[in-house]
């Protein structure tokens, strides 16, 4: 994957982090969003981590470029900032995911896993900041739209809008990683979802991440 961010502590430590897990492998880092790009270009990593701000290209116009350049790299969005001005720009240029530095570095680790296997990850804190924009009027319509939801498929949309994997999702429930995906799958057609951040945001929307038991 390729790491980029202008500062070279960050890169240092988020490399460290990501250098836990035997499957991520760092085959290249950018100073800025235009070699971000170039690096991409040249590497074809299957991830593309960016900053959101750096010089001579910010993160969000770097990963618009890599979307139209490269679209078989995955990429997400690092940063510090939660607006969701940000998060809708990003999503819309073609990102996948969008991490906090500030976040779990498992959440770090989980996001670009799940980009790199072609999914999609939402930074937990940031679908909440998000739902709490626009909660008003959305909930009711949320609740509606997982009533018709079983209770098992309910608290595995819960713990999917926490953030889970599916094999995490198994453990809590006691259930093969096989039937949490056969149930994600079935969630997402239900909702008419798209892909797990979608349905990351309907569950908050609706309160299902609250009422999901073992989460704070």
């Amino acid at each position: 994957m390729l790491l980029a961010d202008d500062e070279a502590m960050v890169r240092a430590g988020v490399r460290a982090i990501l250098s836990a897990d035997p499957g991520i492998d760092v085959v290249a880092e950018a100073a800025d969003g235009r070699l971000a790009v170039d690096a991409i270009l040249a590497h074809r990593p299957d991830v593309a981590l960016l900053d959101i701000r750096m010089p001579n290209l910010d993160g969000l116009a770097a990963a618009e470029e890599a979307a139209r350049l490269a679209p078989a790299t995955a990429v997400a969005i690092l940063t510090t900032f939660s607006e969701s001005a940000y998060v809708a720009r990003a999503l819309a240029g073609g990102a996948s995911g969008f991490l906090l530095k500030s976040g779990d570095p498992y959440e770090l680790i989980a996001g670009v896993r799940a980009v790199a296997d072609g999914g999609a990850f939402l930074s937990p804190k940031v679908a909440a900041h998000l739902i709490d924009r626009e909660r008003i009027g959305r909930g009711a319509q949320a609740r509606s739209r997982t009533a018709e939801l079983t209770a098992r498929e309910r608290e595995v949309l819960g713990l999917l809008g926490a953030g889970l994997s599916n094999p995490e999702i198994a453990a809590r429930l006691h259930l093969v990683e096989g039937t949490v995906k056969q149930y994600v799958s079935a969630i997402l057609e239900r909702l008419g979802v798209r892909n797990r951040v979608q349905a990351a945001i309907v569950a908050y929307e609706a309160g299902l991440v609250h009422e999901t038991p073992g989460l704070p």
